[in-house]
């Protein structure tokens, strides 16, 4: 069938539910006519102008994207504003733009599970568990995944027990990052790992809680740090960026797979302009 917008959202829906957004979050969709007839999709971390711009340049219908382009009501809608601009050019080009966020990063095979994989953890469980625990509708979940519900971050447990500077160089090698940061002492025994996507630094609290040994995730400050030294405890911090980007591909694979188990006539993509937007001198 040709889908709407209104179709792929409902897809989107039942792979991140809306219900597992944190109460600040604004998921869902942000831009366009939810009854348009979707044809191309693109996926991406961020709707920035650069993003939107190529994607109406190639005709896509649909931009999917992690983080939201709108966060608060706009009290004004000036097109001289980088969000304004952004909302203009993705008006005058029919671009819809849809924003699945915290509730892809609770999700089970969402961010945090992807990111946890890749690290080599298993025996997952949430850092901090959802309120009312959702699944995925489909048959392909990560392996190894218990039945424990979805939530925030993710523990789990490393195959072989490792020192915190050779997992560090394990992460930063699987992961092809520039470099990361380490805190703690970098022969720290580790067995157990917590790991948060994007911003982890409101999570602390629980990581000192379950148990691990290290804490994994991007934005961390320097009194974090400190803090975590202080209990002899380790952290790595791959950046925001590295720690989220790497669902927009595993996203797309995934909805592409759906659509031909449900014979939806819509092609997805992985927007491949997208960089960290950091540049170490």
């Amino acid at each position: 069938m040709d889908p709407t917008v209104a179709d792929i959202i409902k897809v989107l829906d039942s792979v991140a539910p809306p219900a597992l957004a944190e109460a600040w979050d604004n998921v869902g969709l942000q831009v366009g006519d939810p009854g348009r007839t979707v044809k191309n999709i693109w996926i991406a971390l961020d709707p920035t102008y650069p993003v939107v711009k190529a994607a109406c340049r190639r005709k896509i219908d649909l931009l999917i994207t992690h983080h939201p382009l709108l966060f608060k009501p706009l009290q004004s809608l000036n097109f001289r504003t980088p969000v304004g601009s952004i909302i203009d050019l993705a008006v005058r080009h029919h671009l819809a733009i849809f924003a699945a966020h915290t509730n892809l990063d609770s999700a089970l095979g969402g961010v945090n599970d992807i990111l946890a994989g890749r690290i080599g953890l298993y025996d997952l469980k949430p850092l901090v568990r959802a309120q009312e625990p959702q699944r995925f509708q489909d048959n392909d979940d990560p392996p190894g995944l218990p039945d424990q519900g979805p939530g925030l971050g993710r523990v789990g447990r490393l195959g072989s027990a490792s020192d915190l500077e050779t997992l560090a160089r394990k992460i930063k090698n699987e992961l092809e990052l520039p470099h990361l940061k380490l805190a703690g002492d970098p022969a720290l025994p580790v067995e157990k790992v917590a790991v948060c996507s994007g911003s982890g630094a409101g999570l602390l609290a629980d990581f000192f809680a379950c148990g691990a040994q290290v804490y994994i995730s991007g934005d961390l400050r320097y009194h974090d740090a400190r803090d975590i030294e202080a209990s002899n405890l380790g952290l790595i911090d791959i950046g925001h960026f590295a720690s989220e980007h790497l669902i927009v591909r595993v996203l797309a694979d995934k909805l592409a797979g759906i659509f031909a188990d449900s014979k939806i006539n819509a092609t997805v993509k992985a927007c491949e302009i997208e960089k960290e937007p950091f540049t170490v001198l």
